[in-house]
């Protein structure tokens, strides 16, 4: 891809309060204890013309590097992979591999901050939104992923764009959070599962906190002062959860939703159940525009959502432009004979309508 392009692309993810950079991470478990993690991701600002990738093994990639040169980490995947990437093929933000390895980056503007590039490290400096499919290609478990993480530098193609932090979940359900902030990588053990973008992990885990007097169902009915009091409806004990699409609000939501969800038998069940959550947190286009500002041409500034079945190997999408959910099967892929893959997640961009024919 050509510089300017390269640069058009990464300043996609600059900092604009007035266009969503939203992303929220769910992770739901069967009745068997399989993790299924599920995801958005938004953009406000136009359509990413996201793309699946499908990455066989053996298959070479080098990072670019700040001012958008392809020379810096060279890197082969040792395992094949299917991805979901945003703005260029190589910024994979989703994927999984064929070992059961997850991994995603949500956007975290403002509080992550990388190292400062050095000519010297330019073999071993990789971009934010290619770490993806350097851990996707190279590793298989958590403990390989932080280990592999002392090896690489990981840098910005553009100083204008937002920082972002990692999700990584393996087979067993172990799942990590990896931010970088003052040039250091933090790794955070995420037992919850859910994560939103700025600020911090930490801080996000904290803020729960202050919703500690929530609870699944209805409040009681009680008296104040001889006055009778009761619920409007049923669901009150989660009343003054946030509604709002900030990112302390949204995992606060998460939280509260993903742990009160049934538990189902079946992975596909749970996969639907990780749809179905989700829904609560498309942004509608418009909300993040001041007035007088026009809108972006675009259905939603949810992109896309997606969920991934660790146990049986599959990864599952649907599109702000057709919401019919699809899948890939990574079980079925021939992983040493496959053909590099990047297709557009939609053929056409328009939401399929069916006509319900009555005899």
């Amino acid at each position: 891809m050509k510089l300017l392009a390269v640069m058009a692309a990464a300043a996609l993810m600059a900092t604009n309060t007035q266009q969503a950079e939203a992303c929220t991470g769910i992770t739901l478990k069967t009745a068997d204890g399989t993790s299924i993690p599920a995801r958005t991701i938004e953009w406000g600002g136009s359509d990413l013309n996201s793309k699946y990738v499908i990455v066989p093994r053996g298959y070479t990639q080098q990072s670019y590097i700040p001012g958008g040169q392809k020379n810096g980490l060279q890197f082969t995947a040792k395992y094949g992979y299917v991805g979901l990437a945003v703005e260029q093929e190589e910024f994979v933000a989703e994927g999984l591999n064929e070992k059961g390895l997850s991994a995603g980056l949500f956007y975290f503007p403002r509080y992550g901050q990388y190292e400062a590039y050095s000519e010297a490290n330019r073999q071993s400096s990789i971009a934010d939104l290619q770490l993806v499919s350097w851990i996707l290609g190279n590793f298989s478990t958590v403990d390989e992923v932080i280990e592999g993480m002392k090896d690489v530098h990981v840098v910005a193609i553009d100083p204008r764009a937002s920082t972002v932090h990692w999700r990584i979940t393996e087979p067993s359900g172990r799942q990590i959070v990896i931010e970088i902030t003052e040039g250091k990588v933090n790794v955070f053990e995420n037992r919850l599962g859910v994560l939103t973008n700025s600020p911090g992990f930490e801080w996000q885990m904290t803020n729960l906190n202050n919703y500690v007097n929530l609870y699944p169902g209805t409040a009681q009915a009680k008296t104040l002062d001889g006055t009778a009091l009761t619920s409007f409806g049923a669901g009150s004990g989660f009343l003054g959860i946030p509604g709002d699409v900030t990112p302390p609000s949204r995992f606060v939501r998460a939280a509260f939703y993903q742990a009160t969800a049934p538990k189902k038998q079946t992975a596909e069940e749970t996969v639907l159940q990780c749809f179905q959550i989700l829904n609560n947190f498309d942004i509608p286009v418009g909300i993040e525009f001041a007035d007088g500002e026009t809108p972006a041409d675009i259905p939603s500034a949810t992109q896309w959502t997606s969920a991934t079945d660790m146990k049986n190997l599959a990864i599952y999408y649907r599109t702000m432009h057709n919401s019919a959910i699809r899948k890939f099967d990574l079980k079925t892929i021939k992983f040493d004979k496959v053909k590099y893959q990047a297709v557009l997640l939609d053929a056409t961009k328009n939401q399929p309508i069916t006509t319900v024919k009555v005899k």
